[in-house]
């Protein structure tokens, strides 16, 4: 049934630091994030688990009773995440103040609609209170009766960050603006993944200058965990019913929440109720559901009881009773308390249980940022749990299937979520010019023979997860807003690449295709679209360390892949090992060679060796289907590459150029003076 792609396997090291708390209670990201307590706004970019709720109540406390703010209003997508931000005896572990919300003032736990809602908010604007807890819905409502004046001198919370968008339709994101705009609030923006689904910004450019940002990323919080070592993704490909072999990627003996199908999507049979009869049907004999829990009591051959919650039943007695019980917090140590969870729509966002080791998703996500998500179900550290996954399974594409080319779409975006993904679980990169002037960095280890000044170096530093770089020929940004873009953004950026439908679906099968077609105009054009305020520069600067963000790191892969039976280069080094190889190997590391790159090419070799010859050849056919001759838009773009490359070398690209790059831009040029001729012409 199951074919599987080579899981992207990241190693950490474990050596326990991001668990650690210091005399004020705070864990590491925490003290990071309570550090820039004095900025009026902040957006906290940290992964699920890491503990962002409660930096915000340290944060909070700290506005409210010594920055002189009024009140706190915390904003969360669901009503369940609101639990989250229950009381908290902050005293107890050495913080000067406990979190307090008044049960009348946690309106995710009131009875009622938004309208009830709305009036309760009024209320508490008007009380001495200091702390509300709300939906994002709720919020939005508010500020449409109450206006945005009403909430002057009052900090404004909002969870989950990544539900608000700059587009105009987008309510919470128009009233953020606006409360930026007016500027007597403080914002404290928090999210586990800081792009959208859409690939739609998330705050306007404008805006986004005034935010100060806090990063914590997956690879420091991953590598100071104490027990989770090892965090594997992998896809995997399966023909016919997924419900009859589940098996044999569903292992009864991990911990695991499984996400069945949309009703509407491709691997549906359209019968959830009977997909999960099926599912618990293939696991053992049914022995009935617990009294208590209501959870499904299932023997396996080995005689084991598996205790399984089934979140997909639609009747709300039954499910209720479950979802309290998996919300108990007198069983959240508990390990034996559940085994398996099968979900739909829940345990996905805020969802916390510390013992799942597998996240199995069934059919592609149409969202990135709800697939980080769901892997963040499973990156929770717990005793004795040292390796976690997560598995998406996606149906093969079918030749005789009618939806064929929904199926390649699935497979496409299937790809690009593992490419951000490995992305996202990286150490982060810094980029730097190689010059004479270049030096090694304190802090940062360049490998066995030191740092050489005759070549380009990769320096690491573990404890900030941090990659030094030097690439020869790197334009620098300028600008405050590019260095940020850089330093902070450029994950959105690769987001959005590789989301672009025609850049993976040429980067995977286009036999003609041309690297710097993809890294220089399809990246130079996203860039461009995504930042106009900057200049050609900057833009050019941005598109550089986004292309060598995303080609390094797969490299790195290519190379950690092929090692794979080499116990030296295995552990929490394997992708610094060889991002440091590659450097090591080339004779130059310089953008040129960076950007002739195909970013997808590993990312085909594992497909071509996983899908079948049959099918990889129906997705190369529906591919080369729509492939369409130069655009005037891309040749204007190729020309504005031939000019710079005529002020580089002092003559303009050869059709006849053996370099197929130099080929391509004067094919671009010829096409425009086509075009110029044909319009003269009449």
């Amino acid at each position: 049934m199951t074919k599987q792609v080579p899981s992207v396997s990241v190693n950490y090291a474990a050596n326990g630091s991001s668990t650690k708390s210091n005399e004020l209670g705070m864990r590491e990201m925490q003290e990071g994030a309570y550090e820039k307590r004095g900025e009026q706004y902040l957006l906290i970019k940290s992964p699920p688990a890491s503990g962002k709720s409660r930096a915000l109540m340290f944060i909070a406390l700290d506005k409210l009773y010594n920055q002189g703010l009024r009140q706190a209003i915390v904003v969360v997508p669901e009503k369940s995440i609101g639990s989250s931000f229950n009381d908290e005896p902050l005293s107890k572990y050495g913080f000067w103040a406990d979190w307090t919300v008044q049960p009348r003032w946690n309106l995710c736990n009131a009875p009622g609609g938004d309208d009830g809602k709305v009036g309760a908010v009024g209320k508490f604007l008007a009380s001495d209170d200091k702390v509300l807890v709300c939906t994002h819905a709720t919020f939005r409502f508010a500020v449409d009766k109450f206006g945005i004046e009403a909430f002057d001198d009052r900090l404004i919370a909002v969870d989950e960050f990544h539900h608000v968008s700059a587009n105009p339709d987008n309510k919470l994101g128009t009233h953020l603006g606006a409360l930026v705009a007016r500027d007597k609030v403080h914002l404290v923006a928090m999210t586990g993944s800081y792009f959208r689904g859409d690939a739609e910004a998330v705050l306007s450019p404008e805006d986004e200058a005034k935010f100060d940002t806090f990063t914590y990323t997956y690879y420091q919080q991953l590598n100071g965990y104490k027990y989770l070592k090892t965090l594997d993704i992998g896809y995997f490909f399966y023909s016919g019913s997924y419900a009859d072999d589940i098996l044999k990627v569903l292992d009864p003996t991990e911990k695991t929440i499984l996400h069945i199908p949309n009703v509407n999507s491709r691997e549906s049979t359209k019968d959830k109720h009977r997909e999960v009869e099926h599912i618990i049907d293939a696991l053992g004999d049914w022995q009935g559901a617990d009294p208590i829990t209501g959870f499904q009591l299932v023997k396996t051959p080995e005689e084991r009881v598996l205790r399984i919650a089934d979140l997909v039943d639609d009747e709300p007695a039954k499910r209720d009773k479950v979802s309290n019980a998996l919300k108990d917090p007198a069983h959240k140590n508990n390990r034996d308390h559940v085994d398996i969870i099968i979900a739909l729509g829940m345990a996905k966002e805020g969802f916390d249980w510390i013992w799942c080791e597998h996240a199995l998703t069934v059919g592609y996500r149409a969202s990135l940022t709800e697939i980080v998500q769901i892997i963040g179900r499973a990156t929770r550290d717990a005793e004795g749990k040292m390796r976690a996954r997560f598995t998406n399974l996606i149906a093969e594409p079918d030749a005789a299937a009618e939806a064929v080319t929904e199926a390649v779409n699935d497979t496409l975006k299937a790809i690009a979520a593992s490419l951000l993904m490995e992305q996202v679980l990286a150490p982060r990169f810094n980029f730097t010019p190689k010059t004479v002037k270049s030096g090694p960095v304190e802090g940062f280890d360049y490998g066995e023979g030191g740092y050489d000044p005759n070549k380009e170096n990769v320096g690491f530093d573990e404890a900030s997860g941090q990659f030094q770089i030097e690439i020869k020929g790197l334009v620098e940004p300028k600008s405050k807003e590019a260095k940020r873009i850089c330093q902070e953004d450029l994950n959105e950026v690769i987001t959005a690449f590789v989301q672009d439908k025609t850049t993976i679906e040429r980067g995977l099968f286009d036999e003609e295709l041309v690297p710097e077609e993809l890294t220089q105009v399809r990246m130079g054009k996203i860039v461009g679209a995504r930042f106009p305020e900057l200049d050609a520069e900057d833009q050019e600067a941005v598109r550089q360390h986004a292309v060598a963000a995303l080609n390094l790191t797969q490299k790195a892969k290519e190379i950690a892949l092929s090692n794979r039976d080499d116990t030296e280069t295995t552990g929490n080094t394997a992708l610094i090992d060889g991002v440091r190889k590659f450097a090591m190997d080339v004779r130059e590391l310089d953008i040129d060679l960076i950007d002739r790159i195909n970013p997808f090419g590993e990312a085909y070799s594992i497909l071509a060796k996983t899908m079948s010859e049959e099918s990889l050849r129906q997705v190369q056919a529906v591919i080369s289907a729509k492939k369409v001759q130069l655009s005037p838009d891309e040749a204007r773009d190729l020309a504005k590459r031939a000019v710079k490359f005529k002020q580089e070398r002092g003559r303009l690209p050869s059709i006849t150029s053996p370099d197929p790059w130099e080929k391509k831009m004067a094919e671009g040029v010829a096409y425009l003076a086509r075009m110029k001729q044909e319009a003269a012409n009449g």
